[in-house]
Parts: structure tokens; C-alpha cells; sequence
């Protein structure tokens, strides 16, 4: 793997796509690689294949880059495949976002979890078992790096649905969440030690040190002398669980009964309801300027991000340890979360690979929380694996922050909506209204 292929499928994401160039070409041992970028979108392809050579050169790199719309064309020999696809783009977004609101619903971010990460789930499966097939008959070696949302409903399917082995879902909450945490209590981040563990945007912050103590009673001055800390859902959640959660107040409310469905508590916590909306607005309009930015031949950005992905390429290819945090099977890494789940725990990457490591049980409240997530993430990969439409509606009755807001006949109504919404987005089995 002295040269290795790394193929970006969904390539078009333009954004994210040139931070993970800026990351792989700032290693010495890959400004040679062969970079493969797959979308279905001719121009949205060509942006990304004239930044990648845009990047290349900037860095000093002379990677071979090539650009497909041919899926499998793009896959042969592939040593690594990045999926960053987001399916429906911004209108099913919309659709996530619109269609609650009207039944009452409130959201922040919906990718994760809830009605609007239940239909982005099922939306991606169909093709993430075409992109499982194709992997398994084109390039059976290469490590699917997965970054599309919902991440742990993904890659719990991608494992059961298509067997492929070598996948590991990859989330920079936790990373960037310890270098807030490390600036907040002025310690810089190269001297903290910290564990976590968990499920994907609901994992815990379990040891915060600096120099053998913990850190956590600094925070608690913190936040007890700072009223405005006090008015976020993540600092409001760590008070009262006793470990601090791994991603934003706006993720974290979605994922609980306790703060969205109260218009006290969304004020309170200065919660942005449909956030995630203006998010997609700001990413098409950088995807324009840097489109437009290239076709005038001016300058483009060229960022790093400190993103897994290049950090395990790199890793993989020249053996270089690192400990990063991935989304895996829960095979006997926390005892009290069902082994069917997919956790988010400290993995050892080097050449041998992917290798997450056991923690062993979480503390009770935050299991408690966790098993609820993964409950309503199974029943969602089990609508699409058994074809059984009844089951998103089980999921989403399961899910707590809609359980808090509707009736079980409003939920399936929901449901019913949502599906007629997403049409033809949807397998075949799952699509049409459905009575209790």
C-alpha cells in the first residue's frame, strides 16, 4: 500500500471533501495517492476534481486524482472508500425538517435521531447496500470509512445487511468537544488525558485529567459562577447525569423527552429549533463560492480539519499508532449495551488496522440512555432488513423526544406523512400509509 487508493464517494460534498484533501496531502506519505472522487452530480464532481488539483498543488502533492460517475469504476483496487453521500440533499432535509413541524414536532439538527433521523436512515440504507455489494465485488480489502448520518444506524446496517467487516464509522464530536472542554478550564489541550465512551453524539466524557487529577472539579466552579454555561443542554445534563456528553446542546436535546417538547425549557436552554436548515443554506453557499472561486482561477481555502479519516489512512499505511474514536459493533466492548448496537469507543489504529478498544460497563444512568437510543436505532435497521414497515412506526414511539410530544396515533400519522413524503426515496416495502 505504498501508493494507496482512497476513493470519496459522495465526493460532491465539496466542503468536507477539500478539508479531508487538505488532512491526507499534509502527510508526506500520501501526497502520492491515488485519489478517486465518485458523484452522481457532473458539476458538483467537477468543483471537487478542480479543488483536489487545486489543493494538491498548494500543499506540494502530486496525487494521482481522478474523477467518476461510475460507482464501480471509481472502487476497483480501492484501498480505502470514504462515504460522506447524503441522500435527498437539502429538499429531503427539508421534508425531515417541514413535515414534523406541521404535526408539532420540534428539531434542531435531526440526523441522528427522532423522525428526522429515522427517514435519513432510511433513505441511505438502499444505498448503502448497492455500495456494500459493489465494495464486496470490487475491492473486498478496502476499509469503509463512514462519516454519513446517522451514524450508528448506518454503520449497524452496513454490518448486518451487506457483511462487509472492515467498517468503522468515524464523528469528530468527541475530539472537538475535549478541546473545547480543555480551553474552558485553561489547560491546554496537548496536556489533557481523557476517555469516552458511548453511542455516537450520546457518549460521556468518563476521565478529564490534566497531570494524573481529574478536571471535572474545576468545570463544576465553572459552571456554578457562570449562569449563561448553565443555560446549555449539555452543561444542564452533565449536572444532573455526572458526566459530560460528547456532542452539542442542539444534538444532545434531540435525544431526550426532557427539553424540546417545553417552550420554558427551549427558551431557557436557548435552544435554535430547525437549525440544522440553516446549516444547509450555509453549505450550499460555500459550495458556490468555491465553485465560482475556481472557475475564475482565484484562491480557495486550504484548511486541515484534524479529521480520523486521513489520521487512519495514514496510520494504516505506514504503522504509525494512534488512538482515535470509532463507531463499531458493541462485540463485548460495553457490557451493559446490547451487543447488537454500535457504540463509540477508543480504537488503536495502526498497520494491523482497526482496533476498538474494550471498556467495559458505563455508568448506569448513562447506559439507561444509551440502550434507549439503540433501541429505536435497531427497529429502524429492522424495518429495512426485514421489510416490515410497522417497525418505523415502533421506532419512532420508542424514540423519546417524539414519545414526549405525540399520541401514539399522532406518531403513526407522522409516520404515515413522512412516508408519502419521501416516496420513491424509500424501498419499496417500507412506502405507503399503514393502519395500527
Amino acid at each position: 500500500m505504498t501508493t494507496p487508493k482512497i476513493v470519496f464517494v459522495g465526493a460532491g460534498s465539496v466542503v468536507f471533501t477539500q478539508g479531508l484533501l487538505a488532512d491526507l496531502f499534509a502527510f508526506d506519505e500520501l501526497k502520492c495517492a491515488h485519489i478517486a472522487l465518485h458523484d452522481i452530480d457532473d458539476e458538483r464532481l467537477a468543483t471537487a476534481h478542480a479543488a483536489a488539483a487545486r489543493i494538491a498543488e498548494t500543499l506540494g502533492a502530486r496525487p494521482t486524482v481522478t474523477a467518476h460517475t461510475d460507482r464501480r469504476e471509481a472502487l476497483a483496487d480501492a484501498d480505502f472508500v470514504i462515504n460522506i453521500v447524503q441522500i435527498g440533499m437539502g429538499e429531503a432535509t427539508r421534508t425531515d425538517f417541514e413535515v414534523p413541524a406541521r404535526h408539532g414536532v420540534r428539531q434542531t439538527i435531526g440526523d441522528t435521531l427522532g423522525i428526522g433521523g429515522i427517514f435519513r436512515a432510511l433513505r441511505t440504507f438502499p444505498f448503502l447496500e448497492e455500495l456494500g455489494r459493489d465494495i464486496s465485488e470490487v475491492c473486498p480489502q478496502a476499509w469503509l470509512l463512514n462519516y454519513t448520518n446517522p451514524m450508528a444506524m448506518n454503520v449497524q446496517y452496513l454490518t448486518q445487511a451487506t457483511g462487509l467487516t472492515r467498517v468503522v464509522g468515524l464523528c469528530h464530536s468527541v475530539y472537538w468537544t475535549m478541546r473545547d472542554l480543555a480551553e474552558l478550564v485553561e489547560v491546554p489541550y496537548e496536556e489533557i488525558s481523557y476517555h469516552a465512551a458511548g453511542v455516537n453524539h450520546q457518549a460521556w466524557v468518563l476521565r478529564f485529567e490534566h497531570q494524573g487529577k481529574s478536571l471535572y472539579p474545576k468545570l463544576d466552579e465553572l459552571i456554578a459562577g457562570d449562569e449563561q454555561l448553565r443555560r446549555r443542554v449539555r452543561v444542564d445534563m452533565y449536572r444532573r447525569l455526572g458526566h459530560y456528553p460528547t456532542e452539542t446542546s442542539e444534538h444532545s436535546s434531540e435525544y431526550v423527552p426532557w427539553y424540546l417538547h417545553h417552550t420554558s425549557e427551549v427558551e431557557r436552554l436557548r435552544l435554535p429549533i430547525g437549525e440544522y436548515l440553516r446549516i444547509v443554506d450555509e453549505n450550499v453557499a460555500e459550495y458556490e463560492k468555491t465553485r465560482d472561486a475556481l472557475a475564475a482561477g482565484a484562491p480557495i481555502p486550504v484548511e486541515g480539519t484534524m479529521e480520523y479519516a486521513p489520521q487512519v489512512i495514514h496510520s494504516m499505511v505506514t504503522g504509525t499508532p494512534r488512538t482515535i474514536y470509532g463507531n463499531v459493533p458493541n462485540r463485548g466492548l460495553i457490557d451493559n449495551l446490547p451487543a447488537h448496537g454500535v457504540v463509540e469507543v477508543p480504537c488503536l489504529v495502526d498497520s494491523l488496522g482497526v482496533q476498538p478498544t474494550r471498556v467495559g460497563s458505563l455508568p448506569p444512568q448513562l447506559a439507561a440512555l444509551n440502550r434507549t437510543y439503540l433501541s429505536a436505532n435497531d427497529l429502524v435497521v429492522r424495518a429495512a432488513i426485514e421489510d416490515e414497515p410497522r417497525h418505523i412506526r415502533h421506532a419512532a414511539m420508542t424514540d423519546p423526544a417524539t414519545a414526549a410530544t405525540l399520541t401514539v396515533d399522532e406518531i403513526w400519522r407522522l409516520c404515515d406523512d413522512m412516508v408519502t413524503a419521501h416516496g420513491d426515496r424509500l424501498q419499496p416495502g417500507l412506502r405507503g400509509r399503514l393502519e395500527p
